[in-house]
């Protein structure tokens, strides 16, 4: 047998609607019922997990590829020069809704912070960058992003294949119906829009009643989002990042370029001994990172130290963790 993906299957029928006068039934949702791979995928999670085959099929039956979904996945934002990319995130009703935000939790924030170590604005401006602090959690359904990027999507399929298992699981452990969870293009779900491994992991049921809810539960969120950067390594009342000034180019081989940069492998001394120089004075044998963002202004130079990581631990991004530490910032002033 021939195996096609879904995306082949939908382009095939869409040519086929292309060319005949009589609708065909390509024209319904195309379904991952009778998908090999599922059938395979299926079998794990029956031999390894004890699902139930014929609930597992039924949900799959109504799982359907979604082409957009793929395209979205190609077009992230963190594409962007941070000169474009800030401006979405760092805005002054953001800044004012994360304020709201805090007024209405600051019980569960001070909880958290007390507990965890993390500051409630950090917390805060998590949420509002991911969901606008609730507002857009998400129009997918989770099933069909992960489903359609699980076995549509080669170049990440094992990634979202164990998100995938990870999302039946904390269904079934959760007792919520898999088929009504709404999420990201990508399977992120809730206020903090946590992947399905990382609920898994890290949420926490902050109120007590018996019940991980970071859909609907803004004091669930804030708890579980507050132990992902506790369990990530924050560090309490530590800076976060500093600007630097720099001199020559000897600092050149130690920027930032891609994901793998992100981690901290050099000291701070060392930086400052190829001229990279942060303006605040900072602890020298502190582990740093080297990072130069094209800003409105022109090249932007930061150091990011451990809690800088730490928030790229949320998205593998240093123009995401410069967004949400700016937008902390914004919040801070006006608490």
């Amino acid at each position: 047998m021939i195996k096609r993906t879904m995306r082949q299957v939908a382009d095939m029928c869409i040519t086929l609607l292309i060319i005949t006068v009589v609708p065909v039934s390509c024209a319904e949702p195309v379904t991952y019922a009778a998908h090999p791979e599922v059938s395979e995928f299926i079998d794990e999670m029956v031999k390894q997990h004890d699902f139930d085959r014929k609930s597992l099929q039924a949900i799959f039956n109504e799982a359907v590829f979604k082409e957009k979904i793929i395209k979205l996945m190609e077009a992230p934002a963190e594409a962007k020069p941070w000169k474009d990319y800030r401006p979405i995130l760092v805005t002054e009703q953001r800044a004012k809704q994360g304020i709201e935000f805090i007024q209405e939790h600051s019980v569960a924030l001070n909880r958290a912070e007390s507990i965890y170590g993390v500051p409630a604005e950090i917390i805060v401006a998590i949420i509002g960058v991911e969901t606008r602090y609730g507002r857009v959690t998400g129009s997918n359904r989770v099933i069909d992003a992960l489903t359609t990027l699980a076995f549509d999507y080669p170049r990440r399929a094992e990634y979202f294949r164990k998100e995938l298992k990870e999302f039946l699981m904390l269904a079934r452990d959760e007792k919520v119906d898999p088929l009504s969870l709404k999420g990201s293009y990508a399977g992120a779900m809730g206020y903090g829009q946590f992947m399905p491994s990382s609920f898994r992991a890290y949420a926490v049921d902050f109120d007590g009643d018996g019940h991980k809810d970071i859909w609907n539960n803004p004091v669930d969120a804030i708890g579980s989002v507050a132990n992902y950067f506790h369990e990530h390594g924050w560090q309490k009342n530590e800076p976060v990042t500093e600007r630097a000034l720099v001199d020559g180019q000897e600092y050149e081989p130690f920027l930032v370029k891609k994901r793998s940069d992100l981690t901290p492998t050099r000291s701070l001394a060392d930086l400052i001994a190829a001229g990279f120089k942060p303006q605040q004075a900072l602890a020298p044998e502190q582990p740093a990172t080297a990072m130069r963002f094209a800003g409105a202004a022109g090249d932007e130079h930061w150091v990011g130290l451990n809690n800088f990581y730490v928030i790229t631990r949320y998205n593998h991004s240093a123009l995401y963790a410069m967004a949400v530490y700016q937008l902390s910032q914004e919040i801070a002033e006006r608490i």
